[in-house]
């Protein structure tokens, strides 16, 4: 089975980079093609303008993305993951994407939930305690 996994990242994205810590503000993607159970390919997305956070959900489905983990986002960006059938993990404790990326090939990564998500509907800062924007 192969995946395509998707890490928010800060500049310049690739496995050395920090992850972003959320979803909505990154400046790019990380993307890992994932094939029995080995990274067999990478590539960075920028992340790009956007006046919505579930176009960069869209684009991401367009890329063929089936799995992204991420500290923070809100219930819209949330809900367009699991109705465009990308799976949702949270980044947990990791700091960097190749530790996201270590921990997602060892089943190590919870599914994003909305006790993950931020409480607020826009992309401001109300409620959303772990970042600063």
């Amino acid at each position: 089975m192969t995946t395509l996994f998707a890490v928010p990242s800060e500049a310049p994205g690739g496995l050395d980079a920090d992850i972003a810590m959320h979803f909505g503000h990154c400046d790019a993607f990380s993307l890992f093609r994932i094939e029995n159970g080995r990274v067999t390919g990478a590539a960075v997305m920028p992340a790009g303008e956007h006046d919505s956070c579930l176009v960069p959900v869209e684009r991401l489905a367009r890329q063929g993305v089936t799995a992204i983990a991420a500290y923070g986002m809100g219930a819209r960006p949330l809900h367009g993951f699991l109705a465009s059938g990308i799976q949702p993990y949270h980044a947990g404790e990791a700091r960097k994407v190749s530790e996201v990326v270590d921990a997602f090939l060892k089943g190590g990564l919870a599914a994003f939930s909305s006790d993950h998500t931020c409480a607020h509907h826009a992309e401001d800062a109300e409620g959303c305690g772990h970042h600063d924007h």
